[in-house]
């Protein structure tokens, strides 16, 4: 997202927004960002330290937050997790799907096939179940946001990374057919890509055996000092959370890009059908 867009003054009171994947790294500083602005926000994550940890920080800066500790991926554990945001903070309006696993890394045939299966659940399975519980809410009262962790890693051949990709891939196509089955209820659905941000997650693929192998670029890429900074990431959300957005719902959201601009084109956009994936196919 352009640097030179100032989103200091976006005001986001009276917004509930529930963030998967809240209790570190990205999540995290969406959640902060998200609540300065004046959202009642709700961290959730499998470790019930980091999310309360988050929670901590949010309150102790004057904001509005709460830590559920909850497996996205288990359709039971998202109810009760919906349950209690409903019950603490009220309907959410906006859900920020960030939980993720990068891992396994490695050839198809020399991989965990349970932890391959993990890979896509975490990354398609969980945006999902969240999805699928939030949006009754949001159709009855024709208002919400929802916006996917996405990759780049899902439009592109990455050697070693087929659970990642796949997963991926799979997120930015779900993003796609519920954005339109939404558009008619004014609920808008985007897929972002934050760019190579450094993050715990980011970090042990750089430092991991299996990572330096068949992702050296990552580790290169930091070593270098080329990673992005996580403010790209966090002023998109902040700028689609506002709802500033909405003409491009469906889009697949580059977080170095000038969102404002993208809106300004949103009609070309439309015709043309860009920041979508589809498949290439030579002239008849």
């Amino acid at each position: 997202m352009g640097d030179d867009i100032e989103l200091s003054e976006t005001d986001l009171t009276g917004q509930v927004v529930l963030i998967t994947g809240g209790g570190r790294g990205l999540g995290r500083a969406f959640a902060e960002a998200l609540a300065a602005a004046g959202a009642a926000v709700a961290v959730a994550a499998r470790s019930p330290e980091q999310v309360a940890e988050t929670a901590a920080c949010i309150t102790a800066a004057g904001g509005r937050a709460i830590a559920i500790t909850a497996d996205v991926t288990d359709e039971q554990a998202v109810a009760r997790m919906l349950a209690i945001v409903e019950q603490e903070l009220g309907r959410v309006d906006v859900l920020i799907n960030s939980a993720a696993i990068t891992t396994p890394v490695g050839p198809v045939w020399e991989v965990e096939a349970e932890a391959w299966w993990r890979c896509i659940e975490s990354n398609l399975r969980g945006p999902f179940l969240c999805c699928r519980a939030v949006l009754p809410g949001m159709i009855a009262r024709r208002r919400g946001r929802i916006i996917n962790m996405a990759s780049t890693a899902g439009v592109k051949v990455i050697r070693g990374y087929s659970g990642y990709s796949a997963g991926k891939a799979a997120l930015l196509r779900f993003t796609e057919n519920l954005a339109a089955e939404t558009k008619p209820y004014d609920v808008q659905v985007f897929a972002i890509e934050p760019g190579l941000v450094r993050t715990a997650l980011t970090e042990y693929l750089a430092e991991s055996p299996e990572g330096q192998q068949w992702l050296p670029w990552i580790r290169q890429v930091f070593a270098e000092g080329r990673d992005d900074p996580p403010a790209r990431a966090v002023a998109l959300v902040k700028f689609l959370t506002s709802g500033r957005g909405d003409a491009l719902t469906g889009r697949f959201l580059h977080a170095a890009s000038d969102v404002t601009q993208l809106v300004q084109r949103r009609a070309e956009i439309e015709r043309e059908d860009w920041y979508t994936m589809r498949l290439r196919l030579p002239p008849d």
